[in-house]
């Protein structure tokens, strides 16, 4: 169902930058929304100083006001369990050592991340770089953005580019439009993608205007960052048909989150839905050992065997492949269907558990 909230007009609910100067960043804003318990409200006190909480109103008017563990809720409002954390660190991809200038990130030869803002619609509680979110020293002025795209000119390898942050679609429509006009000029760059949350947290922000200036600059990619079938609502289905209709394919990264979408039916519902809104499922990230994210691991194991089950349950292009993010680059955990060789078969086990020898003599030497 859509979201609104009673007392705001549609044409202030409906405008993004209404949305952006009226967040929520405190208890007494954010009890307007729900009923926080105690420990939500000692969280933000003791985080305070750590890592911020920004909400859109869109996002939460998404929230169950009185259930604390509100898949939605939970993804976004402060809790305790986020000073108990023995393993996690501030940078687990060391993505600092792989920046040869300030917020370009290269990992792989012919591609980079390019980390052009550190602001977002709101801050997601497991952010990979909560370290950057929201502080001054990671923010990118424009002569920071030029010292980045002057590398990538004089880096002819690269060949990809993907716009992340903080959040791309930040930007106003006149600041990306720029941005994505210098990248074009590069005759290397091939494809720009954009990683953004802003059509799942703030749908607002998709215009016909932002949709103009992207179609100006193909090819052009977007991943986005659904992570509950609750997320999956009629604004987001209308943002992410806008993006389509300009010629910019949609594809969806989650995470898997303990309590949130790591349970059967919430994953197939959400890819499900996914494959509605004509949105790719691409990705399904293991969460990291990112500090204060603890409470939302999920052991490895159970993330393989979730996977397992949707195969042969639903459309082979509904299920993401399930990736473990390291310093070295996106490994895929997938279940090892392939069994090994019988002789001039191939073992293998089927979507429903049976084995299958599939003759596949191996090539005869010269």
């Amino acid at each position: 169902m859509s979201v609104r909230h009673a007392g705001v007009p549609d044409v202030q609910w409906s405008d993004w930058t209404w949305q952006m100067r009226n967040r929520i960043r405190d208890v007494g804003a954010l009890a307007h929304w729900i009923d926080p318990t105690d420990d939500e409200r000692r969280a933000i006190e003791a985080l305070a100083d750590r890592f911020h909480f920004v909400i859109t109103p869109y996002y939460a008017g998404l929230m169950d006001p009185g259930d604390p563990e509100c898949p939605i809720r939970r993804q976004v409002v402060p809790r305790l369990a986020e000073l108990h954390d023995a393993y996690g660190v501030a940078d687990p991809l060391d993505e600092v050592a792989h920046s040869p200038v300030k917020n370009v990130i290269r990992v792989y030869p012919d591609r980079i991340a390019f980390c052009v803002n550190n602001e977002c619609a709101l801050y997601c509680r497991f952010c990979l770089r909560k370290r950057m979110v929201g502080d001054d020293e990671w923010s990118m002025k424009k002569r920071e953005l030029e010292e980045g795209l002057a590398w990538i000119r004089r880096t002819p390898q690269i060949r990809d580019v993907l716009l992340t942050g903080g959040d791309p679609l930040v930007f106003s429509d006149e600041r990306l439009d720029w941005l994505l006009a210098e990248l074009r000029a590069i005759r290397h760059v091939e494809i720009v993608r954009l990683g953004s949350r802003l059509p799942v947290t703030l749908p607002f922000r998709v215009t016909d205007a932002l949709c103009r200036v992207l179609e100006k600059h193909h090819p052009i990619w977007l991943n986005t960052h659904f992570n509950h079938p609750r997320e999956l609502t009629p604004e987001a289905a209308a943002a992410c048909d806008r993006l389509l209709r300009a010629g910019v394919p949609v594809g969806n990264q989650s995470v898997l989150l303990r309590g949130i979408n790591d349970d059967r039916q919430t994953m197939k519902a959400l890819c499900e839905g996914l494959v509605r809104m004509r949105v790719r499922p691409y990705y399904c990230y293991q969460a990291q050992l990112l500090e204060g994210t603890a409470h939302f691991r999920v052991p490895i194991e159970e993330g393989v065997a979730l996977f397992r089950w949707m195969r042969g349950r639903t459309s082979g292009f509904a299920i993401p492949l399930y990736v473990l993010d390291t310093p070295h680059g996106k490994v895929p955990l997938t279940h090892a269907y392939v069994r090994g060789r019988e002789g001039d078969a191939v073992v293998v086990e089927t979507c429903d558990g049976r084995t299958w020898r599939e003759r596949n003599p191996r090539a005869a030497e010269d």
